[in-house]
């Protein structure tokens, strides 16, 4: 029997077929199909090939290649020439040796044959028509690594896995010093004292540690990659860390000691450097190593500062775009006099050297000494660029010169108040000229990162005074949305910083960033504001967000291979031209990062793109695409006014609404069985006030809340205000009537702690539900909240619901009723307003309350409502339409059915499930750690090894909430599981009610089916 042709072969083989049926047979029609092929083979070595790449042969000359093969450390694992068929490959062959192509593994082919060599030694000739011949090759080629890469692989490899444990021992060296060297420990406070005057105030000892390991671990690499021997000298703040290296090694502790255990890994990577001599491949090689670094040694700085290596094909795309730009508008070049550019967050330098390699050799000292500027705070990508930029500028001009423009300086520090000194004289004259440079360009990729998820990873963005104040007072209080907390993301500050370093003066700002400015409801004001800023915008949304965008495929279709969506800005500023001009364009959501950026290297610049001018709205929305005009006309649901009681008379249905509750720490807050919710309350309350008591015996010690208290899941889940508290001193006090009941997420009850001092946020809850007693005669429509990624949601209860009960959206609640916080004082919540309104618009003057907010409940489930509005509902709370008279009542009265099933969808009858019994298996009706899981064709459920739940009906599966179905949320939730950062372990399983998930499952798919009934039944909205 014939072997089985392999998918990527057999798809490299049709393709071939399909260019000879279309009459094309040269290299250029067939090459494409053959760079496919070492693609898909060079998968599963994380190789990939980089087509047409021009570099230095054997006889130092530069020849082009159609492709090399490179591995996830940037190396260089392979060479590959196309030929046409009618050449003689052998031919062909011989005159590529004869110009020094490499021979160490590269592979000649026409399509018809190939010939490899590997280490000079020719391999062999294959028959690439013979399906066996050609797996061979691939195996051969793709597979093979050069003997001095296999050790440098393993060599970072184990580089990535030691670092913990040195910078461990680094760290007791450290500790072990300060106790015995006083010349360490002056240096050492010296050093501290600098970068808090310097960088940061908050800067904390442990941080400066954190510099000083860093440095320690990494400048021999440095050193070794560049041939650099003298850097450590050469550069200023270099200097002063080796000021500390030499104090700490002058008693106890010996550097050269410490590097001689570590040379088997450092010796194969910087044998490995020195056979590179392409530099910008040495670049490829460093930043690999840097990001390997920072995965072992900090993921929070990563996290926080966003190390993410900007793609050569966006930097040479914006940088371009940039010099374009300055030509049409002012008549002027990078390299213009007076011309002064900025990255204010250079990372390793590459977008500075694609403006070195821009300017004229004739021009470029002039540039360099003067009006080139860079910013960058974090140490190593300090060095790194400093290194690569003036190595860049050593290649063009043939002589060395230090990089006067790149200092080491907080750029967002630099709006806040003057420096009081620097870490040495050199690196404060540089921040002085660079402040008083004017500015016309700024160009370069901003971190971006909205906030820490956990606040026991103490890793929060930085608050910068001024700045921050400036954009409260600009993209803030521009802004109609209620929750602005996006506005905190770095990203933002640089926008904002950017506008403000230009002043008065006209120019050019162009960034890579998040793209979330561009449609969510909390950047409205930033958006009003860019444009009135700005006279001209290009933004290039390269897409990519996996997280509105379920259906992307991990990462593949990001540029940057993260989850939040990319684009690239173009600012202009240009007070001879003031009409104020927006454009946009994008790229398929769907392409790969490597289609995106093949574009990008195809276009070239911005001038080469197919741009729409955009019309924003009145409220400052951009893309206004999908927006239904009529929306607008409806009547509110909830307005701020209202809520805010600044109106005499709100024309709204609903007077208040709020958030359901966010705890900041649901593994201890939550929980389905009483007791255990009880138990791990009070451990956590005799934590927090063994902690109270630890910080009131601090004495002297004024150490900030931040850094005082023990960062531990297993002990206590920190977060803002539990902080705050603790620096007040409070105490807290068990009471069980704080132990509710709580809607989790869609179908899923458990008990929560309601308490203010252990929720984070409680919101308007304490007025909605104050006493278990409103549950029974209270009830809320919770919709998805403004700028929702998944699809809209909606569901009503009558418990206290999560802020996230979708997980990925928050949730805005409308209540039938509100109370004061002891339950008493009710008050109907929907407005006489709307009443009036109602009831004269349907003329009938019976319609109650009731009616409405039924009404309300059964339109924000119409298909027809959902479907023509998605838009709408993404920017704003719902609005609700008028139907015509003769459906008014059919809504009413399917709002209050589908109202009582999603409510009460414990008292549903079961559907009837087929149960399939494992009868090896003795009988047993808990879910179990393996979960409940779904058949692929999800006809059947896995409920544990003895029950299989069968004949689920397959149209259960369109009612959705958010991006699952309902019957989905059961199966997600109702699991036994381990909190894996705080040990708490959660089980679903009830031992009064064994059958109680059983049962909740054949619930479930009924209330399913009966609401898809329901909805589809609704007459039409108009």
């Amino acid at each position: 029997m014939a072997a089985k042709i392999s998918p990527a072969i057999k798809a490299y083989y049709d393709s071939l077929d399909d260019i000879h049926q279309r009459g094309a047979s040269n290299e250029g029609a067939t090459r494409i199909a053959f760079q496919n092929l070492l693609d898909e083979a060079g998968k599963p070595y994380k190789i990939k090939v980089i087509a047409e790449k021009t570099i230095e042969g054997d006889k130092k000359r530069n020849i082009r290649l159609d492709g090399i093969l490179v591995d996830d450390l940037q190396l260089r694992r392979g060479y590959w020439e196309a030929k046409d068929t009618k050449d003689d490959l052998e031919t062909e062959i011989l005159k590529k040796m004869q110009a020094g192509y490499p021979l160490t593994n590269t592979l000649f082919e026409d399509t018809r044959f190939a010939v490899l060599y590997q280490e000079k030694q020719r391999k062999g000739k294959y028959d690439l028509r013979n399906q066996a011949e050609l797996t061979q090759l691939l195996d051969q080629f793709v597979g093979y690594t050069p003997p001095q890469f296999e050790e440098y692989h393993k060599a970072v490899a184990h580089f990535k896995q030691e670092i913990p444990n040195l910078a461990a021992s680094l760290t007791k060296n450290i500790e072990d010093t300060k106790k015995v060297n006083k010349r360490f420990v002056a240096a050492f406070n010296n050093f501290l004292d600098l970068c808090r005057k310097s960088l940061n105030p908050a800067t904390t000892a442990e941080q400066v540690e954190d510099m000083l390991k860093q440095h320690i671990l990494t400048e021999r690499i440095f050193r070794s990659i560049f041939q650099n021997p003298d850097f450590v000298r050469r550069n200023a703040i270099a200097a002063e860390l080796e000021k500390m290296v030499d104090a700490l090694v002058s008693q106890a502790f010996s550097r050269d000691a410490f590097f001689q255990k570590t040379d088997y890994f450092y010796r194969p990577i910087e044998d490995t450097a020195r056979t590179i001599t392409d530099y910008s491949e040495k670049q490829a090689l460093l930043n690999a190593l840097y990001e390997q670094f920072f995965q072992a040694y900090s993921t929070k700085t990563a996290d926080t500062h966003g190390i993410v290596y900007t793609p050569a094909e966006i930097v040479r795309w914006m940088v371009a775009s940039v010099q374009k730009a300055l030509e049409s508008e002012f008549g002027q070049r990078l390299e213009s006099p007076g011309v002064h550019i900025i990255d204010p967050c250079v990372g390793t330098g590459t977008f500075m050297m694609e403006i070195l390699r821009q300017i004229p050799d004739s021009m470029l000292e002039e540039k360099y000494d003067k009006e080139l500027h860079a910013n960058e705070v974090q140490l190593l990508p300090y060095y790194i660029a400093a290194q690569n930029i003036e190595h860049a500028y050593f290649e063009r001009m043939g002589h060395y010169a230090p990089f006067p423009g790149l200092c080491f300086v907080d750029t967002l520090d630099l709006t806040d108040s003057p420096q009081l000194s620097m870490f040495a004289e050199e690196n404060t004259e540089r921040i002085e000229a660079q402040k008083a440079a004017p500015i016309r360009v700024v160009i370069g990729n901003p971190p971006y990162n909205v906030g820490q998820e956990n606040e026991n990873d103490n890793n929060k963005n930085r608050k910068y005074p001024v700045i921050d104040k400036q954009i409260a007072e600009t993209y803030a209080k521009s802004s109609k949305a209620t929750n602005k907390n996006a506005l905190s993301d770095p990203y933002v500050k640089f926008f904002r910083w950017a506008t403000n370093r230009l002043g008065d003066r006209d120019g050019i700002v162009c960034y890579v960033s998040n793209n979330s400015f561009l449609e969510q409801f909390a950047f409205d004001g930033m958006r009003k504001q860019l444009l009135q800023d700005f006279t001209r915008i290009y933004t290039f949304d390269l897409g990519g967000n996996v997280r509105k965008n379920p259906k992307l495929s991990g990462t593949k279709n990001n540029v940057f291979g993260i989850q939040v969506g990319v684009s690239i800005t173009l600012l202009i500023k240009n007070s001879a031209h003031p009409e104020r001009q927006l454009f946009y364009t994008r790229l398929d959501e769907f392409w790969t990062n490597q289609q995106k950026l093949k574009h990008l290297e195809t276009t070239k610049d911005f001038t080469s793109e197919n741009w729409q001018q955009l019309a924003p709205d009145a409220r400052y929305t951009w893309l206004t695409e999908g927006l239904a005009a009529d929306f607008d006309s409806f009547t509110p649901i909830g307005t701020k006014e209202a809520k805010s009681g600044t109106l005499l008379e709100a024309e709204t249905i609903f007077k208040t609404y709020g958030r359901g509750v966010a705890t900041s720490r649901d593994d201890w807050a939550y929980d389905f069985d009483v007791e255990e919710l009880e138990r791990k309350i009070k451990l956590f309350i005799d934590n927090y006030n063994a902690e109270v008591a630890r910080w009131a015996r601090r004495g002297a010690d004024k150490t900030l809340v931040d850094d005082f208290v023990k960062y531990d899941d297993k002990v206590i889940k920190w977060s803002e205000s539990l902080k705050a508290r603790l620096a007040t001193g409070k105490y807290i006090k068990f009471d069980e009537a704080l132990i509710r009941k709580s809607l989790y997420r869609p179908f899923c009850r458990q008990f929560l702690y309601f308490d203010r001092m252990l929720n984070e946020r409680v919101y308007v809850f304490p007025s909605i539900f104050p006493t278990g007693g409103t549950e029974v005669e209270n009830i809320v429509i919770c919709v998805s909240s403004v700028g929702q990624r998944a699809p809209f949601a909606t569901l009503v209860t009558n418990i206290i619901p999560n802020l996230s009960l979708t997980v990925i959206d928050p949730f805005q609640c409308f209540p039938f009723y509100t109370y004061a916080e002891d339950g008493t004082e009710r008050r109907e919540n929907i407005t006489d307003w709307a009443l009036e309104k109602y009831r004269a618009h349907y003329g009938d003057e019976r319609i109650s309350k009731w009616d409405i907010f039924h009404y309300i409940y059964a339109v924000l489930h119409a298909p027809a409502y959902r479907q023509k509005y998605a838009a709408n509902l993404k920017r704003d709370l719902p609005r609700i339409p008028f139907v015509a008279a003769e459906a008014f009542r059919s809504y009413v009265a399917a709002g209050a059915r589908l109202a009582e099933l999603h409510r009460d969808y414990e008292k549903v009858k079961e559907y009837p499930l087929t149960r399939l019994e494992n009868k090896d298996v003795t009988m047993n009706w808990r879910v179990d750690e393996k979960g409940m899981r779904l058949s692929p064709d999800k006809s059947s459920l896995r409920y544990n090894e003895w029950l299989t739940l069968a004949n689920i009906p397959p149209r259960v599966f369109d009612y959705k909430l958010g991006n699952r179905s309902a019957l989905d949320w059961v199966i997600d939730q109702y699991r036994v599981s381990t909190d894996a950062r705080s040990g708490l372990h959660h089980d679903p399983n009830d031992p009064d009610e064994p059958r109680a998930i059983v049962k909740l499952v054949g619930q479930v798919i009924q209330v399913s089916l009966e609401t898809l009934t329901l909805i589809e039944s609704l007459p039409p909205l108009a």
